[in-house]
């Protein structure tokens, strides 16, 4: 397989097994490199919501970035990456790619990302939705973001959470036509 560098931002939306279980499959691929960025709350929602360390997660990943390190390499369109997955994708997060705020890592590496027409994926996390967080979807989308919020598909009938969020991921990762093993596709489920 060619060699494939791609980032990861976990924010601080509920899902964070999202962005982890990405971090584990892409290091089970040869030749993936991955580039990890973790925000303040995206830290504090991988404790809350599962039984994952902090360094766990960071162990999965290549390199791992602060999310203060503006000077880190991908902050740089020199930096060749294969894009990014922001998984999952806060409203703070979401707000500052779609107005190109560049207040942090994660959303410099997204900015980034965009002006050089790569791709960003953004697992956004809301809901119910009001007309800002739409207009905010819209914006990102118009400026090259794919807005996939992780909605779960039931044609696959799941049986267990995992199986829904392995499914996401698998959904994810077609994008760049990765394949992981088990995933069911319409029709085949």
């Amino acid at each position: 397989m060619q060699n494939l560098r791609l980032i990861i931002g976990i924010s601080g939306a509920t899902g964070a097994i999202y962005g982890i279980r990405l971090l584990e499959v892409l290091k089970a691929q040869e030749g993936i490199e991955t580039h990890l960025i973790i925000t303040e709350m995206g830290r504090a929602t991988i404790t809350m919501e599962t039984d994952y360390s902090i360094a766990a997660v960071e162990k999965l990943a290549t390199h791992v970035h602060s999310v203060k390190d503006l000077a880190a390499s991908i902050s740089s369109g020199s930096c060749k990456t294969g894009g990014m997955i922001v998984a999952p994708c806060s409203v703070k997060t979401l707000s500052s790619v779609a107005r190109s705020a560049n207040d942090n890592l994660l959303t410099r590496a997204a900015d980034v990302t965009l002006k050089e027409r790569r791709k960003l994926v953004l697992l956004f996390r809301e809901t119910p939705l009001h007309a800002g967080h739409c207009q905010l979807m819209l914006d990102a989308s118009k400026i090259g973001a794919i807005i996939m919020p992780p909605v779960p598909a039931f044609y696959t009938r799941p049986a267990s959470v995992n199986d829904i969020v392995d499914h996401t991921v698998g959904r994810v990762l077609d994008i760049w036509d990765l394949d992981i093993a088990g995933i069911k596709r319409w029709r085949e489920a």
